[in-house]
């Protein structure tokens, strides 16, 4: 399809804001210029029932910020989602994916509690998979104590946060827990080799470009030519990916990422793991928080919403 006209006029109101790219500024400078975006970008922060921010204990390094949405008072234990936002393992934080975890909240009924985990490229891999597992195994073992139902606990996130919650539910298989119930995989990151054909067919000019991908994944990685093939950095390369949690993959038709979404999302498949695809016609990397530009966004929530309830009822 055409790109979407609203998608086209972010695009075109970033060219004219001379906003300069990611890969032309320091990781801080572009943490201020992401939130900025998200700023003008999402919608207002529609009412929770219970907004907290808690700290997590972590072995293996610092407490970890956290944030938990509960979108009713009383009633039987909900759900509750595991989330990691996206940026690219760089970029991002509580702040920027507040209105999407509260909207998830909202609409499928059940409990989200946003990471902020380590940032690249002071706490480089495998930093953020760490803190995303540590934060999993966390949610299980504390879910019951806060009003949640370990038996229907998720993980979830959207690019790199995409990839952090398919490591996290290869690691839970690997290590014999915690029991994950589904991931929600909202156009991740599977292959950072980044040689799929859409990385090419929209390697500039729709948001995400090839050269501000090459930025992150170099503060990301300590050692590309060797770490790429690690499946916790690309889940796709994982070599078995039988007895993972259903799953649900949205990708986006104008995303350099797409191939890779949808190439994971089909090797689910073909290993006998529950898996449903959407692909969002006209739309670029990133959509999902951009409500109040974009239209699709909220669309795409109340599918996500839907597909959330369903697994988890």
């Amino acid at each position: 399809m055409p790109l979407d006209r609203h998608a086209e006029a972010v695009l075109e109101m970033i060219r004219q804001s001379g906003r300069p790219p990611y890969e032309t500024l320091t990781p801080a400078e572009a943490r201020g210029l992401y939130r900025q975006a998200r700023e003008v970008l999402a919608p207002e922060p529609p009412p929770v029932a219970e907004v907290r921010d808690l700290s997590l204990p972590h072995p293996a390094g610092p407490a970890l910020p956290t944030r938990l949405y509960r979108p009713q008072q009383g009633g039987a234990p909900l759900p509750l989602l595991v989330y990691f936002h996206g940026g690219g393992w760089v970029i991002g934080d509580l702040e920027t994916h507040d209105v999407v975890c509260r909207e998830i909240a909202n609409r499928a009924g059940i409990g989200v509690l946003s990471i902020d985990y380590r940032l690249a490229p002071e706490h480089k891999f495998p930093a953020a998979v760490e803190d995303a597992f540590a934060a999993t195994r966390w949610a299980a073992k504390e879910a019951p104590s806060l009003g949640f139902d370990p038996a229907r606990l998720a993980v979830g996130g959207d690019s790199a946060g995409g990839n952090l919650a398919a490591v996290v539910s290869l690691l839970a298989r690997e290590q014999g827990g915690p029991s994950i119930a589904f991931q929600l995989l909202i156009y991740p990151a599977t292959d950072l080799g980044m040689t799929h054909p859409s990385h090419q067919r929209w390697a500039e000019g729709y948001l995400l470009t090839r050269p501000t991908m090459e930025w992150f994944r170099a503060h990301y990685l300590t050692d590309p030519t060797r770490e790429i093939a690690d499946w916790r950095v690309s889940p796709l390369r994982a070599p078995d990916l039988r007895g993972l949690p259903p799953a649900f993959v949205l990708t986006a038709e104008y995303d350099p990422l797409v191939d890779e979404g949808e190439d994971y999302a089909a090797r689910l498949a073909a290993a006998g793991v529950p898996v449903a695809t959407h692909r969002v016609p006209g739309m670029i990397h990133g959509f999902l928080t951009m409500g109040k530009a974009i239209p699709a966004a909220n669309e795409a929530l109340g599918l996500i919403a839907e597909r959330l309830r369903a697994a988890l009822a």
